[in-house]
């Protein structure tokens, strides 16, 4: 059933709190963040895609439990820019029942369709720059910062449904605390060579930070599958999200002649707190602070480089930065990704560095 008022809303919200009471991996969102992510006036992304929101109930009529929920979304930024008829399908969970799963799907496929799209493609929720990707490979380990868990049998759910695989993601975690010496000697011989210079954060300036990223990310992830430029007002909201946990020193801007021409961007693993308040509300911000103290995880969510710098050297230049800073601030394990399974040049970075593939998420479509 579509989803029609602030009760239902309710109920969307509070259902994987419920479903995934007993799984030790789940990691809870503070339910108000979840209500931001959905809010029209709150998410500037809402302002070029929109969604409906469907619910499954169980056979004891309106009143009964709730078993599954889904949205449909259309995205009009990226079929603007891909010039195609995609539709999206997010925030899906569900019970273990094929036929609760291929109502959900088609209810989204059916809205959708009437939007005028001719694939349904997902999960992203809402976008492929939130949390998106079936976990399809690593379920014995929690999902990092912004990342998304799921049980292994939503894989069967989706693929019986009739959905395709369209690409992976894959996440690498590192394998220790030293950086490869040979790629440190290389690193540091790129930047007396190129002249390239990194440097911290500066919180002082957080704005003028923030401006800069915002001129290098869409230039940097530009053609890259998938990806639709953020607005400047998308990367605003974000900045505002995050700024409460960066770690100035995780954050790197490469520079060349007083050009800024990279940066990449880690982040404490927060979900490490976040897992102390199963509940999600916001009573639990103090257990959640007196855990943030102890975090010694981090993700890189971002790193990048102008398409004319890329090879360089630059990018093994950011990891040495944020490897050498992370150690030094007591991180000691760290994901980075995700990475595009056919995009060679980080992939092969990525093993260079010391990391190993160790999570799999996958984006299905299926034709509408």
């Amino acid at each position: 059933m579509p989803v029609s008022d602030g009760h239902g809303l309710n109920r969307f919200i509070a259902f994987p709190y419920q479903h995934y009471r007993r799984d030790p991996l789940w990691v809870p969102q503070l339910r108000m963040d979840v209500r931001t992510l959905l809010s029209p006036k709150k998410n500037p992304f809402w302002k070029h895609a929109s969604a409906q929101y469907f619910l499954a109930r169980a056979p004891s009529g309106a009143r009964g439990r709730t078993v599954g929920r889904i949205a449909g979304i259309k995205n009009n930024a990226h079929n603007r820019t891909w010039n195609d008829r995609v539709g999206f399908y997010g925030f899906f969970e569900c019970v273990d029942d094929q036929e609760v799963a291929n109502a959900l799907f088609d209810a989204a496929g059916a809205w959708l369709r009437q939007e005028g799209l001719t694939t349904m493609r997902g999960p992203a929720s809402p976008s492929l720059n939130d949390e998106c990707g079936l976990l399809v490979q690593g379920f014995d380990t929690p999902p990092t910062l912004m990342m998304s868990h799921n049980p292994s049998y939503y894989v069967r759910l989706t693929e019986r449904a009739g959905f395709r695989k369209a690409k992976d993601l894959i996440c690498y975690e590192s394998t220790g605390t030293d950086m490869p010496e040979r790629l440190v000697r290389g690193a540091k011989l790129v930047a007396a060579r190129k002249g390239i210079t990194l440097r911290a954060l500066d919180l002082k300036r957080f704005r003028e930070e923030v401006e800069t990223i915002k001129r290098l990310y869409n230039a940097a992830w530009e053609q890259n599958w998938g990806t639709v430029p953020l607005t400047d007002e998308e990367i605003d909201h974000l900045a505002k999200q995050l700024k409460p946990i960066v770690v100035p020193e995780l954050i790197a801007f490469a520079e060349l002649r007083g050009e800024t021409i990279g940066f990449a961007v880690a982040l404490p693993d927060f979900n490490v707190a976040l897992k102390h308040n199963p509940s999600g509300r916001v009573y639990g911000l103090p257990m959640i602070l007196w855990h943030a103290r102890k975090i010694s995880r981090v993700r890189i969510l971002l790193l990048g480089a102008l398409k004319e710098y890329r090879h360089t050297g630059v990018d093994a230049l950011m990891y040495q930065w944020i490897w050498e800073k992370g150690t030094a601030k007591g991180f000691r394990w760290g994901e980075g990704g995700w990475v595009l399974e056919d995009n060679a040049a980080m992939v092969n970075g990525m093993l260079r560095l010391g990391f190993r593939p160790y999570k799999t998420y996958r984006i299905y479509d299926r034709s509408l």
